[in-house]
């Protein structure tokens, strides 16, 4: 885990109110703790060792995939990718019965409300920092995102 991502999960910490969140992934165990509304304080970070997998049955090799071709790396290099600020859970919609906040082909404004994220039962409207159209949503409704996913490639012309 870098230390970036750590100082987001600290502010988003303060932010949220919560007096305590524990984090274990592979590689770390955090534990964050407030007091009295202060400043958060990271407890403990300590490394965890990965254990050894092993593998009890015959494994096929995996179909190989083509790389991408130039032209599309040259077209996608023109849009910008909208990354996720925060880990969650990625929503279209803002509720069930609600439309999506946009589709492919929309066009969009600085600040419009492209998706909402569900942290820790918090539920965070993500908003454009850019103008222009959106050519592709690179998540699923209803999927787990990490910190700087990308989204969405919007075309800025």
């Amino acid at each position: 885990m870098k230390i970036k991502e750590i100082q987001n999960l600290i502010k988003f910490v303060a932010k949220s109110g919560a007096s305590e969140v524990k984090l274990e992934m592979e590689d770390v165990k955090i534990t964050i703790k407030t007091n009295d509304g202060s400043q958060p304080v990271v407890v403990q970070e300590t490394p965890v060792f990965p254990q050894q997998v092993f593998q009890t049955q015959p494994v096929s090799p995996e179909p190989s995939v083509p790389p991408p071709s130039q032209a599309n790396v040259e077209e996608d290099s023109n849009f910008i990718t909208i990354k996720s600020p925060i880990i969650g859970t990625f929503y279209r919609k803002p509720s069930p019965d609600k439309p999506n906040f946009v589709e492919v082909g929309d066009s969009i404004s600085e600040g419009s409300v492209l998706c909402v994220i569900e942290a820790m039962k918090l539920f965070n409207d993500i908003e454009s920092e850019v103008s222009g159209k959106i050519v592709k949503i690179l998540v699923d409704d209803s999927s787990p995102v990490e910190f700087d996913q990308p989204l969405f490639l919007v075309d800025p012309s």
